[in-house]
């Protein structure tokens, strides 16, 4: 099974300091988590990292990870997390999880709509409530998407995470029957907004009543 590759290096250094001399270098701090054995601690460029994550192999959340050193090995793992920068949008930090083949795991999918509701005809609006679906199933059977066929849908029809088929040895857990997909009428849709005159004459009534404004206080 062809899946997303990734390179990394093992590291010493810790701290705050050596954290900011990896990035200073295009290279970003890690962490491989593994079952039974001591955690490795990584370092990896962060170009690569954001290549892997545009590539479609990654489309499986699996990553085949090349650790170089004085005796390079293989793993296969996953992203736990990933630290960025929010005002630059740089990594900062990635947690990595060794995978094993042979156990089943859980894992988010994205959902993938096929087709156009008939209601879609009448100016019905679809909505899809889960962008992405949990699974549980052996690594090499994640699906890339869950596919979900939306052309018989009329307006005030929803389809439910029980309705969902999908293939091989894939299961979809959960416990309460949420709705995934939904076709809604127009007038749903819309937000009504105050009008200036309403708020105005809010405004007022609050003035009677000694009362300021919902959104003032006197301490402001």
């Amino acid at each position: 099974m062809d899946i997303a590759k990734l390179t990394a290096q093992t590291r010493e250094s810790v701290g705050k300091g050596a954290a900011r001399s990896l990035r200073r270098q295009g290279r970003i701090p890690g962490i491989l988590y593994g079952a039974g054995v001591d955690n490795i601690k990584l370092s990896l460029e962060s170009r690569e990292l954001e290549k892997m994550f545009n590539s479609p192999l990654y489309s499986r959340g699996l990553i085949n990870l090349d650790i170089e050193g004085d005796m390079p090995y293989n793993k296969t793992v996953m992203v736990k997390e990933l630290q960025t920068d929010p005002v630059k949008a740089h990594y900062l930090h990635v947690d990595l999880l060794e995978i094993r083949m042979d156990r089943k795991i859980s894992t988010m999918v994205y959902i993938n709509t096929i087709g156009t509701p008939k209601g879609v005809e009448e100016g019905g609006i679809l909505q899809i409530i889960r962008r992405e679906l949990e699974v549980y199933c052996l690594p090499a059977n994640i699906p890339e998407q869950i596919d979900i066929d939306v052309s018989g849908m009329e307006i005030g029809d929803s389809i439910n995470v029980s309705q969902i088929e999908v293939e091989g040895d894939v299961e979809i857990p959960f416990e309460v029957d949420f709705t995934v997909v939904t076709l809604v009428s127009p007038k749903m849709e819309a937000i009504e907004e105050p009008s200036e005159e309403g708020e105005e004459a809010e405004e007022e009534a609050a003035a009677e009543q000694g009362e300021a404004p919902e959104g003032e206080s006197d301490n402001e």
